[in-house]
């Protein structure tokens, strides 16, 4: 009934500014109407900031990011459509949902693939087996402080940060038990990593792949940022390294480690086979690299059919990989079960943050924000500007934004901005899918005030690593 009524007086709203609307912008078949200071544009922007706190307090009320902002999104658009009654043009709008659903679209294919492989490889146990290993490995409490760190920078370009810093977490977690200090400070070493390496390939984080599929920066430029994102990491992780205590973790003799399942390496293969197709059809066929790793589904697709014929009990195996539901549920193995366990929550808030935004853009509120980051403040200032937001925001809706504004920038810029938007959200633990992540994991050990205690030195690290750039690029 409280939903109805929020409704109605919204709709009822919008119906009576919609003559305002009409009147404030170019009535000409075929052009935009600018609503950026009509009610209906003030509405738009109210609906998109109350969902938006709802996102950010999405621990506390147990609500899912996605929810509120599918619901924005729709209530967006439906503004937007009314503003157009009157227009001679009536497929403006329908224009305009068309290339946003597009953009996202690639993006959902894209990330349903290597969401699907990242399951299938958990599912072998590939990552329980490497926790293990280096569990085993006997190593000093900064010893492994390093390891994590330096396999958490070097894993994430790969697969995607919040994979990378879970496994890494689980290590911290299995060996320090009696050091809290440690936990928390080898978390926040986690966090900054996989963040940092994400940041240079095109596949380790959502806005490097938006940028790279937007076709604004080539393949091997991305790795331009090898250093600056180095910097970012090293600097934090060398001062912080200093608080690390001393001694080495007891080692558990009674733990057996755990082995990789049948054909877990064969899927590490295909899934690095699949990211060199994605590459090969963007690079040589000039295709969309989705269509590559679509392609590259059909590997896994394959191999599947021929591994559940040689092990029908792949899924009674019982599996103990972190924070994963229990397969048994799922019957026998089938691929469509590991599509069944992707991040649905996570896919469905970018398609509400996507639409959202793009409504938002097409009343011209994202012209407006260019003018003044881009145009008064510079793209140097805007695009150090763009990481500060992305760690209290997200990073997601402001490349987003950032790629609809489209500014005309220079190269060095367009990797600048690429690079702040990735390593800019590890200033706050809420600041990225890991942090957020890594909050519930090690409870009570990794927490917010932990993380901004140590925020000046991450700043350190995100200030130099923008020098570098500058100074290399």
């Amino acid at each position: 009934m409280l939903f109805r009524s929020i409704w109605v007086v919204i709709i009822s709203l919008a119906m009576s500014f919609n003559v305002f609307a009409s009147t404030s912008g170019s009535s000409e078949g075929g052009s935009l109407i600018n609503l950026t200071m009509s009610p209906l544009g003030y509405i738009a922007i109210a609906i998109f900031v109350i969902a938006y706190v709802f996102v950010i307090l999405e621990e506390q009320l147990h609500l899912r990011k996605s929810k509120p902002v599918l619901l924005a999104a729709g209530l967006i658009w439906i503004l937007i459509a009314i503003a157009y009654q009157g227009q001679a043009d009536h497929t403006l709008v329908e224009q305009g949902i068309r290339h946003n659903f597009l953009e996202y679209a690639e993006l959902f294919f894209f990330l349903l693939v290597a969401m699907t492989y990242i399951n299938a490889m958990l599912e072998r146990g590939v990552f329980d087996a490497l926790r293990d290993y280096l569990v085993g490995k006997g190593l000093s409490y900064r010893g492994l402080f390093w390891l994590t760190g330096i396999l958490a920078f070097f894993i994430s370009p790969i697969a995607d940060n919040l994979t990378t810093a879970l496994v890494m977490c689980a290590v911290i977690m299995a060996v320090g038990k009696d050091k809290p200090e440690f936990i928390g400070l080898a978390c926040i070493n986690i966090v900054v990593a996989a963040n940092a390496g994400g940041a240079f390939s095109p596949f380790g984080d959502i806005t490097t792949l938006m940028v790279w599929q937007k076709g604004i920066v080539e393949f091997w430029t991305f790795f331009n940022l090898f250093l600056p994102s180095v910097v970012n990491f090293l600097i934090p992780a060398a001062i912080m390294s200093f608080a690390i205590p001393q001694g080495k973790p007891k080692q558990d003799d009674g733990a057996s480690a755990i082995r990789i399942k049948s054909g877990g390496l064969v899927i590490v293969g295909l899934f690095l086979a699949t990211i060199v197709t994605a590459i090969s059809f963007h690079l040589v066929l000039h295709m969309p690299p989705v269509y590559g790793m679509m392609t590259g589904f059909a590997y896994l697709k394959i191999y599947s059919f021929f591994l559940k014929k040689q092990s029908t009990n792949w899924e009674q195996e019982p599996d103990s990989s972190p924070g994963s539901t229990p397969h048994g549920s799922y019957g026998k193995f089938d691929i469509f079960n590991k599509i069944a366990q992707a991040e649905w929550d996570t896919l469905f808030f970018f398609y509400g943050v996507i639409m959202a935004v793009g409504g938002l853009g097409f009343m011209g509120y994202l012209a407006v924000t260019s003018e003044f980051m881009y145009g008064q403040l510079g793209a140097l200032n805007a695009n150090i500007l763009v990481g500060i937001l992305s760690a209290i925001v997200d990073n997601i809706p402001v490349m987003f934004a950032v790629l609809t504004m489209n500014p005309e920038m220079s190269q060095t810029q367009w990797l600048l901005v690429t690079l702040t938007a990735g390593v800019g959200g590890s200033l706050l633990s809420i600041g990225s899918a890991a942090g957020v992540a890594l909050m519930g994991q090690a409870r009570g050990y990794y927490t917010f005030f932990g993380h901004l205690k140590w925020m000046p030195v991450i700043a350190l690290g995100y200030a130099a690593s923008i020098g570098v750039h500058l100074l290399i690029n």
